[in-house]
Parts: structure tokens; sequence; C-alpha cells
């Protein structure tokens, strides 16, 4: 699907029927016939508008010399409900800079992109190209923290289960958690090699008014990486304590057990010692079976006292 975008002379992104000067171009998930046509209209190489759709294209910046083009990849968190082994994942979004046009590739709608198409944005405009990129910059970095927030909340929910269970279901949970964090590790330190090469100014014009976001969308880069690392650690070592914890649940349990097993195993003991067809103590006593539990009992009690002074229980 291909939409095009101008602002208006109240600053207002407006949806246009067709190509125009100075006009944003939105494409999500286009046809290989829709690329061709627009890569032909556009004078833009093809492989600007098909690197972008390749889930697996890392963040990078490249100049065409000969169409006077730049493309931009970025990967942009997402979170995925479907998928039980990855809630959070990333991927590529594409930004081509054109002489008198803008250009964003995605395979998939997303967040980021909706809020400019709804004038959710202050101070956007497809006129400035260059704090355009910024402004996806900002609001990338912006989301990122977001899901991270989120991730932190999970985290302190399954460490509450996770202190009371014996079962591994918890633990695959924050080994999950684990793996998204890596994703977005990996994706913000790309996406902050691309920053630094914008920063250089010879990739894109830089003006006075897009150093100073410039400069603050790498102070929001930076903070989402040192984020993730904390989580990461965290999470790293919350794991290995809480296995520690599980195993020794576990044990608590078997020894519990176990203990109940001997105590039991006493007045069993003592009933088929009483039980045998033999000539025994007490074999004619009428309050023989009072004594016999009697005797069962405090066996068990004393067993249990012992234990209690071993402090086995």
């Amino acid at each position: 699907m291909i939409k095009f975008y101008k602002t208006n002379l109240k600053n207002e992104v407006e949806e246009i029927e067709a190509f125009d000067t100075n006009c944003w171009i939105n494409i999500t998930n286009p046809s290989k016939e829709e690329l061709e046509l627009l890569s032909s209209n556009l004078n833009v190489p093809l492989d600007f508008f098909t690197d972008p759709l390749d889930v697996d294209e890392r963040p990078r910046v490249e100049y065409d010399d000969d169409t006077d083009t730049t493309l931009i990849i970025l990967k942009y968190p997402i979170k995925n409900p479907d998928n039980e082994n990855i809630k959070y994942g990333t991927k590529p979004l594409g930004i081509i800079k054109g002489k008198n046009f803008i250009v964003t590739v995605s395979k998939s709608k997303n967040s980021i992109i909706s809020l400019f198409e709804e004038n959710k944005v202050k101070n956007f405009s497809t006129y400035k190209r260059s704090r355009f990129i910024l402004q996806i910059f900002f609001k990338m970095s912006n989301l990122y923290l977001k899901y991270l927030s989120k991730i932190h909340k999970e985290t302190d929910m399954v460490e509450e289960e996770l202190r009371e269970s014996m079962k591994n279901k918890e633990l695959i949970e924050l080994l999950n958690i684990e793996k998204s964090l890596v994703y977005f590790t990996t994706s913000l330190k790309s996406n902050e090699i691309v920053l630094e090469r914008l920063s250089k100014g010879n990739i894109i014009p830089l003006y006075e008014e897009d150093e100073d976001m410039l400069e603050d969308v790498i102070i929001e880069n930076k903070q989402a990486i040192e984020m993730c690392d904390i989580y990461s650690s965290i999470l790293s070592g919350m794991m290995d304590a809480f296995a520690s914890v599980i195993s020794n649940n576990l044990n608590i349990v078997m020894k519990v057990l176990t203990l109940v097993t001997i105590i039991m195993q006493i007045p069993t003991i003592i009933t088929s010692f009483f039980g045998m067809n033999v000539r025994l103590p007490l074999m004619k006593n009428p309050l023989a079976w009072v004594y016999i539990i009697l005797m069962s009992v405090v066996s068990a009690v004393w067993v249990i006292f012992w234990f209690k002074k071993r402090r086995f229980m």
C-alpha cells in the first residue's frame, strides 16, 4: 500500500492523491509491481525499497551518487502478542531521502508512522526532511523506553510468582523476556551507529534547530541502551538465583515427605511386630491394643522431637 502526504498551510498533514514536490510517501507491505513503478518514477534504486522489507536487515546508511538519494534503515520495537517465545522484538524501517521527497518503507503498519499520519507530532512538516528523520528517531527511542518499562513490570510479576514456585514455567518466561532484551539491545546499538553517522552532518544537512533535536535523540537512545543493559544484568542474576530457589523448594518438599515417611513408618513397624502369629507380650491382655497405640504415638512424638532438636524440621 502506498500513500502520499503533504503538509498544508496550517501545518497539518493531509493525504494527497499523487506525488507532489516536498511530499512524504509512506509504503506499507507493497507489491513488487508497486515498488518497480515507484522506483522508476522517482529514479531511486529498487533495492532501496526492497531492503527494508527484509526482517533480518540491519540498520545502516547508504548513499547513491547517481540519483543523489540516501537510504537509512532503522530497527523499531514491536510487541508480539501471538508469539509466546518472544513477546517483544524489532522490525526494520526504511527512510529514503531524495531531492524533493522523503519515503518511509516498512513491512507492516507501525505505531511510529501512525503518529505522523494522525497529526500527533508537533512541528512536523514534509518540507523539513532532515527534521522528519530525527523526529522518527526520537519517537522510536521513546517507544523503546515505553516497552522497556512494560518489560520491567512483567519481570516484577514473574518474580513474585517465582518465589513460591517449583516449576520451570516462570523461568521460561524470564528467558523469553531476556531474548526480547537481546533484540532490543542489538537494535539500539545498531541505531546508535546510524545516529553517529548522521551527527557528522555529511549524510543529511543539519540546521541549527536540528542539532538540538539530534542531541536529544542521542541521549534518549543511550538511555534506552543503558536500561536494556541493566535489565539484562538483573534478569541474568535473577534467573540464576531463582533456579537455585526452585531447586531448594523442591528439596524442602522432598525433605518433608521423607520425614513424614519415617514418622509414619514407626507405628507401622510396632503394629506389624504385634501382629505376628507367635507368642508375644500382652497377647492375653484385653487392653493390649490401647498400649500398642500409645506406644506407637509416643514413639512417633519422640522421633518428631528428636528431628526438631537436630533441626531436621
